[in-house]
């Protein structure tokens, strides 16, 4: 086939040369493009999982203020109601204190252990143990517990041991081992 025929046979075929080179071109085009969709796949995923995820901040922060306040008032309500252990002064005033206010009689001084160790080393409070005894009838003794269930400290109270003496009529002797929650 020479130059002039093969001018001559487009010139006869436009439209089907046309759509054949058009064809062609297009098989080619998505060709190329076929490689391309695992990757933009892989783009949309990640771009739909962070969207997403700025949806959901975006769902959560409308009342992160108000959380953040809250956090805040409950943290200094928590710091009025936490010893500090090296504050040993302090610490045996609220004992005396409860002492009056119930009308037990402390029989002995109350005596702080040494807190325990922290088991995780990231916790901001300890445990600082109290040992003591009180002398009292027992509705005062009661009123005694519950004021160091329910008082200005956090308190846990680990053992009790409840004494009376021979006589009904004497006052009964309570020995408690206890926790306030502090700071080291």
């Amino acid at each position: 086939m020479t130059n002039e025929e093969f001018v001559s046979f487009i010139r006869k075929n436009p439209i089907s040369i046309g759509c054949g080179v058009l064809s062609l071109l297009l098989a080619g085009v998505s060709y190329w493009r076929s490689g391309q969709v695992p990757d933009s796949e892989a783009e949309l995923t990640q771009k739909s999982a962070e969207g997403e995820r700025y949806a959901a901040n975006l769902k959560n922060a409308n009342l992160l203020k108000e959380q953040h306040e809250a956090l805040v008032a409950a943290n200094k309500a928590i710091d009025a109601r936490i010893i500090r252990a090296s504050q040993l002064g302090k610490n045996l005033q609220y004992f005396y204190k409860l002492e009056s206010e119930t009308g037990v009689k402390l029989t002995t001084d109350p005596r702080q252990s040494q807190p325990a160790a922290k088991k995780d080393s990231k916790a901001a409070y300890v445990f600082v143990p109290y040992t003591l005894s009180v002398q009292g009838d027992l509705s005062q003794l009661l009123n005694f517990i519950r004021r160091l269930e329910n008082g200005t400290h956090f308190c846990r109270i680990l053992t009790i041991s409840l004494t009376a003496a021979g006589d009904r009529n004497s006052a009964l002797n309570l020995s408690v081992s206890l926790e306030l929650l502090g700071l080291p």
